[in-house]
């Protein structure tokens, strides 16, 4: 069988080593990919598939990229989730015998990226490591590869915790151990449609070590490791930037799990999956990228600590009333550039001289703002000030150095200035003032030859020439030139003369190139040993940034600063932050919020799209804003520092774990229930509409009783039962609420006011006639509708409650209650009066249920 040619021998042993990643190998001015890469890519990227001869019968596939345009179509590729290879030739083809020496020096994974042009500014692109332990916990360890942030977490209670957990942050790979089971690798990939990659092999690497240094947890100092040594494995390169880890202490934080967050479209919309519409977008006044991405982490970790978030909110009172100080200093703001990725770019190498000015352009702004906020009142926010330390040396440095303007290239000169390096002034004086001399010397010798069109040009090929038409060569003295090209119309010349001073400008100009590429690597690595200094100036300039927004967006929005309290939860004239900024006309219907220890739990009924779901998510939003420091949507608030929100709010299937919408339903009910403490805040939206009427009943009203009896946690429930509404009898600590509706000319007005007591009637009905089905069927909807009316209604207690569905035909009802019970139906209805609905949860309520409706249709 026929070799491969030498070259493709080592593209495949170099692909061996990388099979999950496309491998962009260098031949001269291209990326080429062959076999698989190639047929995928050319689809992928959508560019031309060809062949190439590869030393056996048949071509292979090979598909290729400009390298100098490799950046788009990478980031194509890492956007769809892929993983690229950078496979480059490291060593001189003059000087190399046989194939060019190649070698992979980088692998781009989504989880990995440095340019700017992949990255989101406003929010953090995190790669993520799991580490499993067997004693049942996980270590999951969070970095910004751009910003250099670590930050680990463990987690004791489960792999439901681990999920929850994962998909709040914004990651988007996660690095494993390839003995994680099967069926949970399968869960990271469906669940939160992220990258997987494996790291087996874990060790300590003592370079890292003031990394680790707060790691006392074996488990986390495993977990890190692994991380690290994927990163590193991938970069092939020192990441000097690389922060200390961070410990996150989640019994710090308000704990909000995967249902919750996507339910109250925190950071992005349920629908659209973006920014706009989302509580991010309303509160994100920052003027810098990394204010935005300091904004959204608060966001996804709201605090429980009531001293940082008072500080916070003190510092927010005095921006608010200082709004002429505040003007000046986002202004100030507006000029300073991502200091966070600039430092990791300065320590990853990729940085360009473009890049340090705009870090001396930030850094010449730090004045500024701590002259500002030294002008408040408030001691919190003059702490700020003090946080800010103006790294002097740096900006003389990178003032005194770079040229005002530079090229984006650091190889093509031009980007160090005259004064800065007496060897590179001494070369631009050679090259400048031989430029100079052959300006000169052209007009000499259009002054001795009486040719005027004679001139001197210069490429790179043939170097300086004296140009001169054919028509004008019987002008020219003999034997002073010396033929150097023959072009169709002209002839061109040198001469010794010309020759000396070409060698002398060439070289000035080559050495004045490699010594400005050489002073400017040696600019950044003096930079580089200052990098903790610019990521702490960057965490202070993000939390002055952050706390600014709060009091713009709370003056422009009139929001007021909450009071913290222990038991009562009391909000006055209460709005939803977005929606009254999407209908943006003033039209927002506010109210109030009363929750204590006498009324924990709030049963809503009304009818749809009156507003229950925006009643119950408004409340969650505001304390999700005041438990980060910010102003809150209403005319006073009185808060308690909630636990953890667990809501239940809207429709769903999840179809990639195949679950139907009831059934994500009680998921979502069973993670509350089990979870929640006397100090959470529940949100529970129509349960049990899902599937039949005295089913969905029965669970309703045995969630609503668990959760007064045994939770006693803070809860609104909304629901269309309105038999549930007699439960105000039998609950002392539940209290009837409704959304107010009319009827006017046989039709509904929707008023949005929340009143006290249980709602008349749903106006379903009215609402499908909005929806504007066809007549008929509303009209015979509304005759059904009257039929079974007339009837007794079934009373509220589960017990008291028939085994079987509501008939939609009424007179199937009516001869089902004449028939005679049989024994086994005697037996069922026994055993439904003796259920001890108390004692069970919601989940095994439905288990029981569902056994007792077999047991029926037998």
């Amino acid at each position: 069988m026929a070799k491969y040619t030498p070259m493709m021998e080592q593209y495949l042993k170099i692909k061996a080593e990388y099979k999950d990643a496309f491998l962009f190998f260098r031949l001269g001015d291209f990326y080429e990919m062959f076999f698989d890469d190639a047929i995928n890519a050319s689809q992928e990227l959508e560019i031309t598939l060809t062949k190439r001869d590869s030393g056996q019968k048949e071509p292979i596939p090979m598909c290729g990229i400009p390298y100098h345009a490799a950046e788009n179509y990478i980031k194509v590729l890492i956007e769809k989730g892929y993983k690229v290879a950078i496979c480059e030739q490291v060593e001189d083809p003059k000087t190399a015998k046989g194939v060019v020496k190649r070698e992979v020096i980088q692998l781009i994974t989504p989880g990995t990226v440095m340019e700017s042009t992949m990255l989101n500014e406003g929010e953090n692109n995190y790669i993520a490591s799991l580490s499993h332990f067997t004693d049942g916990s996980y270590v999951i360890v969070y970095n910004d590869l751009s910003t250099g942030e670590n930050r680990i977490a463990l987690i004791s209670h489960g792999w439901d915790a681990v999920i929850h957990e994962l998909y709040n942050q914004p990651i988007k790979e996660v690095v494993i151990s390839s003995n994680l089971p099967q069926e949970l690798q399968e869960q990271l990939k469906g669940r939160l449609n992220i990258t997987l990659s494996y790291q087996d092999e874990v060790k300590f690497n003592a370079e890292y070590r003031s990394l680790c240094e707060n790691l006392n947890d074996e488990r986390l100092l495993k977990g890190f490791s692994r991380l690290l040594n994927y990163v590193q494995d991938t970069q092939k390169r020192s990441l000097d930037h690389l922060q200390k880890a961070e410990v996150i202490e989640l019994n710090q934080y308000l704990s909000l799990d995967m249902y919750s967050k996507r339910n109250l479209e925190l950071t992005e919309t349920i629908i659209k999956k973006g920014k706009h519409g989302s509580l991010l977008w309303v509160l994100d006044k920052t003027v810098t990228a990394m204010g935005s991405r300091m904004l959204k982490k608060w966001l996804e970790r709201p605090l429980l600590n009531k001293a940082i978030i008072e500080e916070r909110l003190e510092i927010v009172e005095g921006f608010y009333h200082g709004f002429i100080e505040r003007d000046t200093l986002r202004e100030a703001l507006k000029s300073v550039y991502d200091l966070e990725r600039l430092a990791g770019r300065i320590a990853f190498g990729n940085v360009n001289a473009r890049d340090l000015i705009q870090l001396k352009q930030s850094l010449e702004k730090i004045p500024q703002i701590k002259e500002v906020l030294i002008q408040f009142e408030q001691d919190q926010i003059k702490d700020l000030a003090r946080e800010l330390v103006f790294p002097k040396h740096l900006v003389e440095l990178l003032d005194a150095s770079l040229a005002d303007e530079p090229p984006i290239s650091i190889k093509e000169g031009a980007i160090i200035k005259d004064g800065y390096n007496e060897q590179l002034d001494n070369y631009r004086y050679a090259s400048r003032n031989g430029k100079q001399w052959i300006a000169e010397l052209e007009r000499k010798e259009k002054q001795e030859t009486k040719i005027k069109s004679l001139k001197i040009g210069y490429n790179r090929v043939f170097g300086y020439y004296i140009e001169v038409t054919k028509a004008n060569l019987h002008l020219l003295p003999e034997g002073k030139y010396e033929r150097k090209q023959t072009l169709t119309n002209a002839e061109r010349y040198i001469t010794p003369e010309l020759k000396e001073k070409e060698e002398l400008i060439l070289e000035a100009e080559e050495k004045s190139v490699d010594l400005e590429y050489n002073l400017f690597i040696e600019i950044r690595e003096q930079i580089k040993e200052h990098i903790p200094e610019l990521q702490h100036l960057a965490n202070a300039v993000s939390k002055i940034d952050v706390l600014q927004a709060f009091a713009a967006v709370s003056e422009a929005n009139n929001y007021k600063r909450p009071n913290f309290v222990e038991e009562k939860v009391s909000i006055k004239n209460g709005r939803h932050p977005v929606i009254e900024q999407v209908m943006n006309d003033g039209a927002f219907v506010p109210n109030d919020v009363s929750l204590d220890e006498d009324k924990n739990i709030l049963l809503i009924t009304g009818p749809n799209m009156s507003g229950k779901s925006t009643y119950m998510r408004q409340l969650a939003l505001t304390v999700i804003m005041g438990q980060i420091g910010c102003f809150v949507p209403c005319d006073e608030a009185d808060l308690i520092i909630f636990d953890q929100i667990f809501t239940r709010i809207g429709a769903a299937d999840d179809l990639v774990s195949g679950q139907s919408t009831f059934m994500v339903e009680m998921l979502e009910a069973n993670h509350a229930i089990a979870n929640a403490t006397k100090k959470s805040l529940i949100l529970l939206d129509e349960i049990g509409r899902g599937t039949s009427t005295y089913d969905g009943m029965a669970l309703a009203q045995a969630i609503v009783e668990y959760i007064h009896n045994n939770i006693k946690a803070k809860t609104l429930f909304s629901t269309h039962y309105h038999e549930l509404t007699a439960l105000e009898e039998t609950l002392s600590n539940l209290k009837n609420i409704h959304v107010r509706a009319e009827e006017y000319e046989g039709n509904v007005v929707f008023l949005h006011q929340i009143k006290e007591g249980a709602a008349d009637e749903s106006y379903g009905i009215h609402v499908a006639k909005l929806a504007d089905l066809p007549e008929s069927l509303i009209e015979r909807a509304r005759t059904i509708l009257h039929q079974l009316e007339s009837n007794d209604k079934p009373a509220p207690s589960t017990e008291k409650m028939e085994s079987g569905q509501l008939s939609f035909f009424v007179e199937e009802k009516k001869t089902a209650k004449k028939q005679k019970l049989s024994a086994s139906d005697e037996k069922v209805i026994n055993d439904l009066k003796h259920l001890n609905l108390f004692e069970m949860t919601p989940l095994e309520a439905m288990n029981e249920l569902y056994r007792l409706q077999k047991d029926v249709k037998k």
